[in-house]
């Protein structure tokens, strides 16, 4: 947060883009100061760049030990005071994972009703501080962590029931080998299922590695299987003004996608908002 300047916001612009998701997890989010989120957020004003999204530091929201858990809690309420300092529109947040080896890591624990139902106690702890700061906490999901599918993010969501708890949908995370193939029709019904629940889109793509065992990896949009066209199309019925976010892009990749994106809006008559 401290390294970013005025040259990087203004690079945003120049490769073609209206903002950023910003992850600062260099930082420990309760000893972030106001001061310090002021300083970028009159930057990014100053330059015309949007922070859509910021991140909400991946604690473990479903972790069996309720000591453990409420410090998650802790964790995301601080992600969302900075985000809402930082001028963002959102947060985003996956479940966590009781693996030692990270926040989408694979646990049987994950897939447990138990992880459910600590994951909808947290994200409703977690939710007066998203009203309080103004800010969407939007939840990520994957199908190796407790939010394995659309219908298991729509149950989560509607029970909590907050108007600050949405979804960022990332369709790519939830693509096996029976969908693979058929990406678009797959997001069609994942959109189907989640409606206006979603509030942001992470855009990446994916390939299936030739392989003994199954391997799937993710790669910049177009250089694989997702048919990324269909994520547009669904984001622009649901929100016209959705943030959509690159991801598993290098820096010297971003004028080549942009351009890729905005071509496959305009083959669809979809405006992109500057």
């Amino acid at each position: 947060m401290d390294q970013l300047g005025s040259r990087e916001i203004r690079r945003v612009r120049e490769l073609g883009f209206s903002g950023i998701f910003s992850r600062f997890t260099a930082h420990d989010p309760h000893d972030v100061t106001t001061r310090q989120c002021d300083r970028v957020r009159k930057m990014l004003a100053d330059e015309g760049v949007e922070m859509f999204q910021a991140s909400g530091y991946r604690p473990c929201l479903v972790h069996p030990d309720e000591g453990v858990r409420t410090e998650a809690v802790r964790t995301l309420r601080a992600a969302l005071r900075i985000a809402g300092e930082l001028g963002a529109i959102s947060v985003d947040t996956g479940p966590g994972s009781v693996s030692p080896n990270g926040p989408w890591a694979p646990d049987p624990y994950n897939f447990t009703s138990r992880a459910v139902e600590q994951l909808i106690k947290s994200v409703r702890e977690a939710a007066s501080a998203a009203e309080e700061h103004g800010v969407l906490l939007c939840l990520e999901g994957h199908q190796l962590v407790t939010l394995r599918s659309a219908e298991v993010m729509r149950e989560v969501v509607d029970t909590v029931g907050s108007p600050y708890v949405k979804v960022d949908f990332d369709p790519a995370n939830w693509i096996g080998l029976e969908t693979i193939y058929e990406t678009g029709p797959a997001i069609e019904s994942m959109a189907a299922v989640l409606g206006d629940r979603i509030a942001t889109a992470h855009v990446k793509d994916i390939t299936l590695r030739s392989s003994l065992m199954v391997h799937i990896d993710h790669c910049p949009p177009g250089q694989g299987l997702m048919d990324i066209g269909a994520l547009l199309r669904v984001m622009e019925q649901i929100d016209p003004e959705a943030a959509v976010i690159l991801e598993a892009v290098e820096e010297d990749m971003l004028a080549e996608v942009n351009q890729l994106l905005r071509s496959l809006a305009k083959d669809q008559r979809i405006e992109v908002v500057e």
